[in-house]
């Protein structure tokens, strides 16, 4: 299993051999180095932890946990069983690097991200409520939401569509193609859109490799 994290840049287009022109997002994919390995002996459960980003100033308890390493603005666990390079779990070790070179065009992967916050919206938007009739009898009801049901239970229920905040969830897609890797810049060029707005953080994890 390959994982890495990566920051997202932007959309662009690539031309393929046969003059087809594919979309895609450009990520900056890692470096990441590896900041700690869990193992069923000592932890219970098997899971690496990557470091990427930089940070200038680090509380006392990450400055102990990032001894003798960088100081990294993200740190992200992955629960699995094999990571990075392809090789078993137990050849990694705290410190070991990866980079987009671990990747290979055309491997599937699935990247997790968290969407744009808009704010706090109402039915029409949120939860896509085609409105009131726009005739008489109607004034100011446009956009609300009318009834939400009984009343007779003394409070709403859970999950009700209502309005309220909208985006800043964490968003999985699946069954992203990787068009093309930039291994000297560290640059991923995924095929399609990610979630997240420029230089948010993405997870990245190959579900289908090249053989």
């Amino acid at each position: 299993m390959k994982v890495i994290l990566a920051k997202k840049l932007e959309m662009t287009q690539k031309f393929m051999a046969d003059g087809s022109v594919v979309p895609v997002t450009t990520v900056q994919a890692g470096p990441c180095l590896v900041t700690q390995v869990k193992n069923n002996d000592k932890d219970g459960y098997v899971s690496i932890q990557l470091g990427f980003g930089k940070k200038r100033i680090l509380n006392n308890p990450l400055k102990g946990h990032l001894k003798d390493l960088e100081n990294f603005a993200y740190l992200r666990e992955f629960p699995i069983e094999n990571v990075g390079t392809g090789h078993d779990l137990s050849v990694l070790k705290r410190g070991d690097k990866i980079t987009a070179e671990t990747f290979v065009k055309g491997e599937t992967v699935q990247v997790t991200g968290v969407s744009k916050g808009k704010g706090f919206q109402g039915v029409v938007r949120r939860h896509h409520f085609h409105g009131h009739p726009k005739s008489h009898g109607h004034k100011d009801q446009l956009r609300t939401s009318g009834s939400i049901g009984a009343g007779g239970v003394q409070n709403v229920f859970k999950g009700t569509r209502m309005a309220g905040r909208m985006g800043g969830d964490q968003v999985t897609v699946t069954n992203l193609e990787i068009v093309d890797v930039d291994a000297k810049n560290n640059l991923l060029f995924i095929k399609g859109a990610v979630p997240g707005a420029r230089n948010g953080l993405l997870l990245i994890k190959v579900t289908k490799e090249v053989k």
